[in-house]
């Protein structure tokens, strides 16, 4: 069988910064699953990743005789899988508007494959979800949380909800694994599934709308309101109010505040009290920054909120206004509507200068980070912050 690597379109990453500046486009999270894994799971192997070289120590790149080269922002579905088995050597498939989605190429390749490439190229034509720009996370997750719900689950018998203090609308719509803890919480999933992973938590009081997902080793704190269409990733604690969000993972929010229309990525922590605006008091769409412009771009939506990239941490009541891009390892604190931009590895807030993270306190800081969750910050991990930290010097 020939290898599963997932590849970056370099315009597709940098539409996606600040998430994938510590990532390739497949380890984002939409749905309950990140992309690899879902590719995992419908192809049946490991896969390998043609991303940037200062990821593949953690994230490896290794080739063989007989290869798929597949769109790492593509979420599969089992026609595309099938187009994939079907591919013969030099040959490719493209979406309609052009993007490529897969390869099979006995070539271990340099750079990620284009339409001017030799391949013999055919158009795929039937639907499928590309995550192309930061606001595609959220407003994607909904339908693939369905997806995911449905491929996971498939021929599988949910662990019973023991409690009797909770609360089940349409049961059949909720898949427990085993281990998970929920105690006097209200599930609703009359209008799209609830998925809570091995050893997750949900404490009492709390209010879960389906379409949701919670992950693995994963808490809810207590009276919490987990609208429809969120996901939180595994290691997570999440409190307050949250909807149409997603967490990838390692991440806390673990007391009141709203967060909507949002995505926050790993080793993030949001203090007491953390607001972000999804919706402008005039209801005019959202512009968001782009780095691929260096300015803001209008999105073409109404509800955009805050994305957050991995080891950034928000102080106590700390505002963030509509459409609020926050790059990896930045501390942000401060009275008043923080900026709409903040860059990776700035310290300060609304109401003080920013001033640059020193890269060695950054490190320090992510390693107790590590630490509170029994992970070791390697020198892998360590290398990839550092990285990330002398791209913003040179003038990403």
């Amino acid at each position: 069988m020939p290898n599963l690597i997932l590849f970056d379109d370099q315009y597709i990453r940098t539409d996606l910064l600040p998430l994938t500046f510590t990532r390739p486009v497949s380890g984002i999270r939409v749905g309950i699953q990140t992309l690899v894994e879902k590719w995992e799971g419908v192809m049946g192997q490991t896969a390998f990743y043609l991303t940037l070289s200062y990821l593949r120590a953690k994230f490896p790149y290794t080739p063989g005789p007989d290869n798929w080269y597949v769109n790492g922002a593509v979420c599969p579905t089992e026609a595309l899988r099938e187009a994939i088995l079907a591919l013969e050597s030099g040959t490719g498939l493209l979406s309609p508007d052009g993007h490529v989605l897969a390869v099979r190429t006995e070539d271990a390749l340099r750079t990620a494959p284009t339409v001017t490439d030799k391949y013999e190229f055919a158009v795929f034509p039937e639907p499928l979800t590309l995550i192309l720009n930061l606001w595609d996370i959220f407003e994607q997750n909904g339908s693939q949380i369905r997806a995911d719900f449905t491929r996971i689950t498939a021929g599988r018998i949910s662990a019973p909800i023991t409690d009797p203090f909770t609360r089940c609308y349409a049961p059949e719509n909720i898949f427990v694994e085993e281990g998970a803890n929920i105690r006097a919480a209200i599930l609703n999933a009359e209008n799209g599934p609830i998925y809570i992973d091995r050893n997750a938590t949900i404490n009492e009081g709390s209010v879960v709308i389906g379409p949701f997902a919670l992950g693995h080793d994963s808490t809810v704190s207590w009276n919490s309101k987990m609208r429809n269409n969120t996901t939180i990733g595994p290691y997570c604690k999440v409190g307050g109010e949250v909807g149409n969000s997603v967490f990838f993972g390692y991440s806390n929010k673990s007391h009141d505040g709203f967060l909507g229309n949002s995505v926050i990525g790993e080793w993030c922590n949001l203090g007491a009290n953390v607001n972000n605006s999804n919706l402008k008091n005039d209801y005019s769409n959202v512009k968001l920054h782009s780095y691929a412009t260096g300015h803001l771009e209008d999105t073409g939506r109404i509800f955009c909120g805050l994305t957050m990239g991995d080891f950034t941490k928000a102080g106590i009541s700390t505002m963030f206004n509509t459409g609020t891009v926050v790059g990896v390892s930045a501390n942000i604190f401060g009275a008043g509507y923080q900026p709409k931009f903040i860059p990776s590895f700035s310290w300060g807030g609304a109401d003080s200068r920013f001033t640059p993270y020193r890269i060695e306190k950054a490190v320090q800081v992510a390693r107790e980070a590590f630490v509170r969750r029994n992970k070791a910050f390697d020198k892998v991990e360590e290398g990839i912050l550092r990285a990330v930290f002398f791209s913003m010097v040179s003038g990403f």
